[in-house]
């Protein structure tokens, strides 16, 4: 004899899936390195100390890209004083590449009257449930307030949520 077992409810595997789009912000700190120009070299630790807050918020459109925009005001430090000496307005497009890699391509808009772009290269270094720590490469160049080009190699760090 078989007895036979109804189940009113589905079964189904979980599946682990993000809504899109998708909120996300980070908070961070970017250490300019080194810029170069026509009137030569100029490092950040030399004569004097600027560091940059980014403040960013994401909005991803699917797995592999995105919307940002970032507020980043910069510190400077020399001779034995300090000042918000800049405002950073810089909103780009995210490009997820994997592995933990994603680019972001930046327009930049400063309130010192200079403008450009940033090529941003990031990685995610710890991934937690609700955060992720994370390093990235900015590069960024820079025109007008008749001042020459110029293009710098910056180190970013900070935290994701």
């Amino acid at each position: 004899m078989y007895t036979i077992i109804c189940y009113p409810h589905k079964l189904s595997a979980q599946i682990n899936s993000t809504a899109y789009p998708r909120i996300a912000g980070h908070v961070g700190i970017v250490h300019p390195l080194i810029s170069f120009s026509s009137t030569g070299t100029h490092s950040n630790f030399k004569e004097s100390y600027t560091v940059g807050m980014p403040l960013g918020i994401n909005i991803w459109e699917s797995s592999k890209i995105g919307f940002s925009l970032e507020i980043v005001p910069s510190v400077r430090a020399e001779n034995g004083s300090s000042r918000v000496s800049n405002t950073l307005i810089h909103p780009g497009i995210l490009f997820a590449l994997g592995k933990g890699l994603t680019f972001a391509g930046r327009a930049a808009f400063e309130t010192s009257g200079r403008y450009g772009f940033t090529p941003v290269l990031n990685k995610v270094l710890v991934k937690k449930k609700h955060h992720s720590y994370f390093a990235a490469i900015p590069l960024p160049v820079r025109f007008g307030n008749s001042l020459p080009i110029s293009s710098t190699i910056a180190f970013q760090f900070g935290i994701g949520f």
